[in-house]
């Protein structure tokens, strides 16, 4: 009588542990979501203060400027919520995500030709926060990658994959770039070195 009640107490103590390391993982997934969005918001915040810099000295390149507005425009109109997304909205999300980076790289290209705006303080700094903040996505869309893969991995292998299913622990996807944005992603936006 003792054996089966040790056995169903183990068997408790297991399904809690594995249940609470599905919630874990979930909530960790959509964590790092956020921290992706935070990112993205401060690129966001700080196109417009680097447009009005480069206007400055570059009143004549107003296609690049209407470019970048239109690019910013487009991402922020996106929202996802990562509980419920799929491939296809996640890939366009990404494609906006690189049309903001083709048109800040276009952008920055602009400063190759006024030396006086290479040298301006307020845009040295837009484009050293820039920088960091790029920085700053690759980081957290990888994070959130590795968080995917373990709740993914989790769901997936036996025997979670029955507590998964049990209680409705979904798939998510991974944040992807597009192939040939991997070589975009490495735009050099440190031109005053």
């Amino acid at each position: 009588m003792y054996i089966i009640l040790i056995i169903i107490a183990v068997l408790v103590i297991f399904s809690i542990s594995l249940y609470n390391r599905l919630v874990t993982l979930k909530v960790r997934t959509r964590e790092s979501w956020a921290d992706i969005s935070i990112q993205l918001k401060r690129r966001y915040d700080l196109i417009p203060n680097l447009v009005d810099t480069v206007k400055g000295y570059a009143s004549h390149e107003q296609g690049t400027f209407k470019d970048v507005v239109d690019a910013r425009s487009r991402a922020t109109s996106m929202n996802i919520d990562i509980a419920n997304v799929d491939a296809s909205q996640l890939e366009a999300f990404a494609s906006a995500q690189q049309g903001i980076t083709g048109a800040l790289g276009k952008l920055l290209a602009v400063a190759e030709a006024y030396p006086d705006l290479k040298a301006d303080k307020n845009f040295l700094e837009l484009q050293r926060e820039l920088s960091d903040t790029e920085n700053k996505i690759q980081a957290a869309r990888r994070f959130y990658n590795t968080m995917v893969r373990d709740y993914e991995t989790a769901i997936l292998t036996f025997p979670s994959n029955i507590f998964a299913k049990m209680f409705g622990f979904g798939s998510r996807e991974f944040f992807e770039l597009p192939i040939d944005s991997e070589e975009r992603d490495n735009v050099d936006i440190n031109f005053a070195q």
